[in-house]
């Protein structure tokens, strides 16, 4: 495989990711890697959420599926001291259960467009209504919080040292590029964008519709809810409010639209952007003008979607692949 100046631009930013956390930061060395570690797994949930938007699944409910992967281990150490090693099989098959049972019958039954995003909506709140009711186990809308394992255990995936944490965020993201690439230079991508175009004719030369986006949304979900057990094992606190539900749905698709949901690095884009801003808002504002951080960060959100429908990252490449095709055309001519 010949090296292009893509790949050798895409090593040369993972050989600089590798040694990061060994670099001088003036002081800020800790605050620094906990925004990266959150844009690596926040990336790596988005990205899984790509995998089906990309192709006119529009699910607004992911939130259910962080959410199980988060709660499912927590409540799993907390009340039998099962590690995370297995508790993390156990949330994804759980969100693999819950994907099957909303994706099949909304296939069967040609439930699609804006009416698979309500679907999918309706399931993410009943998620977040039933963490909250069952209070005596999830702390309700409280939340709960890890039960602590002391400094550094393998077993219970806890570590202090936010180094260790970095380099898993390093891993889970790599593994989201690699899947999303993979998908991309499959035989399911040319099926699934038939699928999204129209499902009736996509039928009718053979493409087995319900297998395919029943496959696409369990992915998708069993990554979503590995995400959630990262992210809950990092901050080692659960929440409905920032794991489940509507906002955290919101939140995901904004960022993926937001760097461009067709392109391998849109959503690293669109997260470290997102995670950036609202960093820089909240530092500026502070505990004055309360509720103005939010507001400028929606409304700057709103603007780049209306004028960049292919995202920030997507536009830029379009841009750059318009600005080519001319000068490469005498050429081959």
């Amino acid at each position: 495989m010949s090296a292009t100046p893509g790949r050798i631009a895409f090593a040369t930013v993972v050989a600089f990711l590798g040694i990061a956390p060994f670099l001088p930061m003036a002081g800020m060395k800790q605050y620094m890697l906990h925004v990266v570690i959150q844009i690596f797994i926040w990336t790596f949930i988005g990205q899984a959420w790509s995998l089906m938007g990309r192709f006119g699944l529009v699910s607004l409910g992911h939130g259910a599926f962080l959410g199980i992967g988060a709660y499912a281990t927590t409540l799993l150490w907390n009340f039998y001291g099962l590690t995370p090693w297995i508790g993390s099989l156990v949330a994804v098959a759980l969100a693999v259960v819950m994907a099957f049972l909303v994706a099949y019958p909304c296939s069967r039954f040609g439930i699609i467009g804006h009416y698979f995003a309500l679907t999918t909506l309706a399931v993410g709140e009943v998620v977040r209504l039933l963490i909250i009711a069952e209070r005596d186990w999830t702390g309700g809308s409280l939340g709960v919080t890890l039960k602590a394992a002391g400094d550094a255990s393998f077993i219970a995936l806890q570590y202090a040292d936010k180094q260790v944490w970095y380099y898993v965020g390093l891993v889970l993201w790599l593994a989201g590029l690699w899947v999303w690439a993979r998908l991309d230079r499959s035989m399911a991508r040319a099926a699934m964008e038939a699928i999204g175009e129209d499902e009736t004719a996509a039928a009718s030369v053979g493409i087995r519709v319900t297998r395919f986006k029943l496959w696409l949304t369990v992915l998708s979900a069993a990554l979503t809810a590995l995400g959630g057990v990262a992210y809950a094992q990092y901050i080692t606190y659960v929440n409905p409010e920032t794991l489940s539900g509507i906002g955290v749905s919101l939140r995901i698709v904004f960022a993926v639209v937001l760097g461009g949901m067709y392109s391998l690095l849109g959503p690293t884009v669109g997260t470290a952007l997102t995670i950036a801003l609202s960093e820089w808002l909240r530092i500026v504002f502070g505990v004055k003008f309360i509720g103005m951080a939010e507001t400028i960060y929606g409304l700057l959100l709103v603007i780049f979607i209306i004028f960049l429908p292919a995202g920030i990252y997507g536009s830029l490449a379009d841009l750059v692949r318009r600005r080519r095709r001319p000068a490469a055309a005498p050429a081959t001519a």
